[in-house]
């Protein structure tokens, strides 16, 4: 893998994330005890699903996100988090986002902490999304998975402290036409925007609460 498709803030020595950031990361709905068994059915056509969203405690913090490959079938070069559909050996969302992060990106699960999950988010691909949040250790290694990674970068969790920090906006598909209402996570690199934007969106205002 080219080190040219990493786009990292500087990540420098590890670092200990604010108290204030801590306390409100910890305040995080519980994702466990929560088996897929005991979900409620999804409505019709709408299949289970689950992201890991990694916080990288860095000396600037920052999430760490990812950009598929252009040659994939769904949604290749969107930008997303870690993470895909529920298989019928996973326990829970914690096991779905744990097994695809490893699968993507290489990362051991034994190098997350999880803090917690955000709310569900439907995507325009008909899945329920289940968003985890963990918290990165030191050790934690990570390299995209070429066949489904192009490319993974940082977004430092300062920008989701400054509110409004993102933006509604119409975004246009030349396939499907205007696509109004959809979220857009402003970068200076990577157009995010759909369901990982909304999750960024969710993951901001926890962050902005008092």
């Amino acid at each position: 893998m080219s080190l040219s498709t990493i786009r990292l803030p500087d990540i420098g020595p590890p670092a200990d994330i604010p108290d204030v950031l801590q306390d409100r990361l910890r305040r995080l709905v519980p994702a466990r005890p929560c088996p897929w068994s005991d979900m409620p059915p999804t409505p019709p056509g709408l299949r289970r699903a689950a992201v890991l969203v990694p916080i990288v405690p860095a000396a600037e913090p920052f999430v760490l996100l990812t950009r598929r490959s252009a040659l994939l079938r769904h949604h290749p070069g969107q930008v997303s988090f870690p993470g895909g559909r529920a298989d019928p050996e996973d326990e829970d969302a914690v096991a779905t986002a744990l097994r695809e992060a490893q699968e993507e990106i290489g990362l051991d699960p034994a190098t997350v902490e999880v803090l917690g999950r955000l709310p569900e988010q439907q995507a325009s691909s008909r899945h329920l999304i289940t968003p985890i949040v963990g918290l990165l250790s030191p050790l934690a290694r990570w390299r995209a998975e070429e066949a489904e990674v192009a490319a993974i970068f940082g977004l430092e969790l300062s920008r989701l402290l400054e509110p409004p920090g993102s933006s509604e906006r119409s975004v246009r598909r030349v396939t499907t036409g205007p696509r109004a209402g959809s979220w857009y996570w402003p970068h200076d690199e990577h157009d995010i925007w759909g369901a990982t934007a909304s999750i960024l969106v969710s993951l901001s205002r926890h962050l902005r609460q008092t």
